[in-house]
Parts: structure tokens; sequence; C-alpha cells
């Protein structure tokens, strides 16, 4: 099975205002609302793809209880913590004249360390060898910076496998722990190792100096519109990006991870996993708002892919 952990949910609005103006009354063209946050985006996918999955983390309020119904109603298996306060809503504001993303992110509930292993308990009761488990996301209001180094261990020490997927010093003490798969991106990536990469070669040598430090099995470098690498102990691959129109960048990471996930679980070799996870990920840049993409864009899309080892 594969768990999703999302500590950081949200309701993500997102609107079209054409030649959006600042200092100035905009008129939206379009909206929509999804339930979101990183690891409830993996789930959504995982489930366009085919596969299964239990969205866990917490949630608090009317807003939590909208998402918890929505993520329902999509047939997806939950296990979420409810707590006072209320889960945020974020906003995403499309200008589709000017070719940008905006997001506007609310602070959302805070919890405190018990809670947090409250949670972690509930998830490990269920975890197997077998399993794999999806950190990713920022952390609520409370949670101690390490938390993801805490619950890559924890899981691991069960026998999953952890994909992780932060960015700045919640991937920094995450990596401490030695999870099975990380995505970064090359800014991240970058800011990891304290120096500009550029290159699928620069970008290569720093993902094995990870993978030789921390332990880390794969890495995978999403480059935006230039590719990403699929990086492991015994090939390295980068694969081209594809060229689609854009309906909204937001969740595209996160669908990639959800490819990936799906593909670990089912034993695929790199090259498919690398022709899975782009073609997704590409097909829900497509999409609006943070809705999965159809599988039949998906699998569309995947003759496409073209990529080459390194």
């Amino acid at each position: 099975m594969i768990y999703t952990a999302t500590l950081n949910p949200a309701l993500d609005k997102t609107v079209e205002i054409p030649s959006l103006t600042i200092d100035s009354v905009n008129r939206i063209t379009k909206m929509r609302t999804d339930p979101g946050g990183k690891g409830i985006n993996v789930s959504k996918v995982i489930d366009r793809l085919g596969g299964k999955s239990v969205a866990a983390g917490i949630l608090g309020g009317d807003t939590g209880r909208a998402i918890q119904a929505s993520l329902q109603a999509m047939g997806l298996e939950t296990s979420f913590h409810f707590v006072e306060g209320e889960t945020r809503t974020n906003l995403k504001v499309i200008d589709p004249v000017n070719h940008t993303n905006t997001d506007i992110n609310e602070p959302g509930v805070t919890v405190s360390g018990e809670i947090l292993d409250h949670v972690l308990s509930e998830l490990l009761a269920n975890l197997t060898g077998k399993d794999i488990v999806v950190l990713s996301g920022s952390l609520p209001k409370g949670a101690p910076r390490d938390t993801y180094r805490t619950w890559v261990k924890a899981c691991a020490d069960m026998g999953a496998r952890v994909l992780l997927d932060a960015d700045g010093e919640l991937l920094a003490a995450g990596i401490e722990a030695s999870p099975y798969l990380i995505k970064p991106n090359n800014h991240e990536l970058s800011g990891l190792l304290k120096k500009t990469l550029r290159t699928p070669e620069e970008l290569k040598a720093a993902a094995y100096e990870l993978m030789e430090k921390y332990g880390i099995r794969k890495v995978v470098v999403s480059m935006g519109g230039e590719g990403a690498l699929y990086v492991t102990a015994d090939e390295t691959i980068y694969a081209e990006g594809l060229k689609v129109p854009v309906g909204s960048t937001v969740g595209a990471g996160d669908s990639v991870v959800a490819a990936l996930a799906v593909a670990e679980e089912s034993g695929m070799s790199l090259p498919d996993a690398v022709r899975l996870s782009t073609a997704t990920g590409a097909a829900n840049v497509m999409c609006s708002g943070t809705q999965a993409a159809e599988y039949a864009t998906i699998k569309e899309l995947m003759p496409q892919v073209v990529f080459r080892r390194m």
C-alpha cells in the first residue's frame, strides 16, 4: 500500500484573472476549488493511475471536513486526524495573458508535538515492509523543523520505502534519516550543496554525493521545462520536458511523485518509471487547478517522452 502524509493540507481555490493588475480591481473569469496539499495531490494522481493509497494527515474545522468529504466522494481512502482550528484555504491566481501563477497561502492550523506523535503512531500501526510512504509539503505551525527526519526514520525502521518531497531546511533535516528517494528541483539541490548547479552532469554528481553521504537510494531532480534527471546507483537517465499547453503548474511536481510511487510499488524498470512520471507531470500541467489528469491523456503522452542514459 502507498500512504501519503499531508501535515499542512489546504483547500485550493484556483482563479483566472486575465491581466492581473496590482493596486486595482480585478475580475475573476474562472474559478474552481480542489482538496489540496502535496500529499493529497499525490493520492489523487495515484488514483488516476490505477493505484491505491491512503491519504493521511491533519485536518481542522469545516474546511477540513469539506476536504475529507471531497476525497471520499472521489473514492479515496483517508485517515485524517482532526484538530482544533481551521484548515487553510490557499488561493492560486492564474493570469493567462501574462502567463503567471501566483500563490497566496494561509498559515493553517497550529499543532503540538503530541498531536504529531499521535498521527505518526497511527501511520506506523499499519505499515509493513512492503509499503511506500510519501512525505511531502510544508509543516503546520508548531511542528519542529526536524519533523521529517523523525518521520522518515520511524517509517524506514518499519521497513517502508520513504519518498521525501520537501525543500529548504525540511529537506535538509529529512535526508539525514536516509529516505529511499528524494525529489528536489535543481535550485533545491543547489541549496543543499551550497553551490550553483546548472548542467545535468553537475546535478548528477551532486545527486551521487548525497546518495553516498546519506544512504539515499534514488534521486529525481526536476528541472522545470528542461526536464528531469533520474539517478540510481546503477544508472542515470535524463528526460527532456514535454511541450504541452499550460493550464496550471500547481501540483505538477506532486503528480511526478505519484507516478514514482506507483512505479516503485509495481516494480517498474527505471526507463518505464521515467516515461510514466514525465507523461504524468506533463498531463497534469495541462489541467486547471490541482485536479488530476485523466489516465487516457497520460497514456497518450507516454510515447512522446524522450530520454537518454548518462
